[in-house]
């Protein structure tokens, strides 16, 4: 038994591990892209959206609270929102007007052109993500979504893609989680916050 516990550790490691070194390969331009568009955005004023569901709702959080708050300096508080932190409008907007547009009204009532949405989806086909997405699109926002298992419909409304590929829920979310963290030390970087 005791043997069994250990090759389901090495597996899941090794998993990781070849996931995560294909990033570069795969997403180095595409992440370095946003992180530029992110810097930009908040240097012209705009505010960095988030969104996800179940794990990659918390990421969304985890990472809005990376900027409002801190990263790697104490510097002035970044605008940034997770779409999924306030549970009234998300109660309502799905009582209201349906689950699937729980995102997208809330970045149409808060979001300007000078925004960015940022979604993470691991298989690129939720309603709410997707009409998120499109509502940026509609209002002139830029869009990044961080996706896994194939992109699914994400990818063909999304302005810059971030694809994992790799179809295990778990690794999908680990290397989102590592490319937002990277995306928070691009922004420092860009903004000057070094």
């Amino acid at each position: 038994m005791k043997m069994q516990l250990q090759k389901v550790i090495e597996a899941s490691v090794i998993e990781h591990q070849n996931t995560i070194g294909e990033l570069i390969k795969n997403n180095g331009a595409e992440i370095e892209a946003a992180g530029k568009t992110c810097a930009n955005s908040l240097l012209n004023g705009g505010t960095i959206f988030w969104c996800g569901n179940g794990g990659s709702a918390s990421e969304s959080q985890h990472m809005a609270t990376e900027l409002i708050g801190r990263f790697k300096k104490n510097r002035i508080p970044l605008k940034s929102i997770s779409l999924n932190s306030d549970t009234a409008a998300l109660t309502c907007i799905a009582n209201d007007f349906g689950y699937e547009n729980i995102f997208s009204r809330q970045l149409e009532g808060l979001g300007k052109p000078e925004d960015v949405l940022i979604v993470l989806s691991t298989s690129g086909n939720s309603q709410n993500i997707n009409n998120a997405l499109i509502k940026a699109k509609e209002l002139s926002i830029s869009s990044i979504a961080l996706l896994g298992k194939g992109g699914g419909e994400s990818l063909g409304i999304a302005e810059t893609v971030i694809l994992i590929d790799s179809n295990s829920t778990a690794r999908v979310q680990e290397s989102h989680q590592l490319i937002s963290h990277i995306l928070c030390e691009l922004i420092e970087a860009e903004l000057g916050y070094e």
